[in-house]
């Protein structure tokens, strides 16, 4: 079995931010609208779970999946 893609840590400088900011910032995506389909069309994980809200708030500690990257939330 292959070992699950490593987690890399971003720091938002702060306790929390939304989804599609933290995806433009993280650099999973470039620009908004790319981000925005992304989210909408389900390619998005928060958590390990599929979330279609471009707005929700992540907390510290949370990870965000696109397109075989895992990113997490840091302060």
């Amino acid at each position: 079995m292959a070992n699950p893609t490593p987690i890399e840590d971003v720091s938002i400088g702060g306790e929390a931010i939304r989804l599609g900011q933290f995806m433009k910032f993280a650099g999973l995506l470039d620009s908004g609208g790319d981000v925005k389909e992304a989210i909408i069309d389900g390619y998005v994980t928060v958590n390990g779970e599929v979330d279609r809200r471009r707005g929700r708030q992540l907390q510290l500690g949370d990870v965000v999946g696109h397109e075989g990257r895992r990113v997490r939330v840091c302060p």
